[in-house]
């Protein structure tokens, strides 16, 4: 599909149930579509609503109003009012997600952690930790870490096994939350690259980037929130 994703009038407010029921509104009308083999920035200031709408088409965040059509299996599927189950069955076949923060689960080792995703889908272990073990040495993580919890690295250690976990995967679409925040120099040109690489490989990704000279390396098209935030309006 040439198009794997498309959000349509998508709205989002926060109830505030300690400011008796007040309601916030985050995001208002957004529409924007990215295609395959490209990589779409979100951009404008913090508050802006940003993240908000990655954990939005992830499903983290439920939808006030609007669509978000993905294609699955050869389906378009509405992630807005899909059913939680099938939710879950897009994440795990279709669509791909890198966070800020990796949430270590305690004594399993960061080449688990980074094969985890391919292991869900079926494949052997030993393929899945030799994968693993390639993006690893490719992210510059030390191979003395690699049987260790990441739970006691530092966050940039940790942040290489989390993009390590979000890369491994063929996934059609990928969600990226500021996956180079942590990084120095050497390892965001790593991830520049590897998405440089997923892009000639047809997938579509969505970001929110910061850095200003990773997201001109990357970015082929940048969706403006602030044209959908009704504070920014407001103001």
């Amino acid at each position: 599909m040439a198009t794997p994703l498309v959000v349509s009038e998508l709205t989002k407010s926060f109830t505030m149930h300690l400011r008796g029921g007040l309601k916030l509104p985050v995001i208002d009308n957004a529409s924007f579509a990215v295609r395959s083999g490209t990589c779409a920035v979100l951009g404008g200031p913090s508050g802006v609503g940003k993240s908000s709408i990655l954990k939005m088409i992830y499903g983290n965040y439920g939808v006030d109003a609007g669509q978000i059509l993905i294609e699955h299996h050869g389906e378009i599927v509405d992630l807005a009012s899909a059913d939680p189950r099938l939710v879950l069955a897009v994440r795990r076949d279709t669509l791909g997600y890198v966070s800020q923060f990796l949430r270590a689960v305690p004594r399993v080792s960061a080449i688990d952690v980074a094969a985890e995703p391919l292991l869900s889908r079926g494949e052997s272990q030993k393929a899945a930790q030799g994968k693993a073990r390639e993006l690893l040495a490719r992210l510059n993580l030390p191979e003395a870490l690699w049987e260790l919890p990441p739970a006691t690295f530092s966050g940039g250690e940790q942040q290489r096994v989390n993009i390590a976990r979000g890369f491994i995967t063929d996934h059609p679409f990928l969600l990226l939350d500021e996956p180079t925040a942590s990084l120095d120099a050497e390892n965001r040109k790593v991830v520049v690259a590897m998405i440089e690489e997923k892009k000639k490989a047809g997938i579509g990704l969505l970001g929110i980037f910061h850095d200003e000279e990773v997201r001109n390396a990357i970015a082929d098209h940048i969706i403006d929130v602030s044209a959908f935030s009704p504070r920014r309006t407001a103001a």
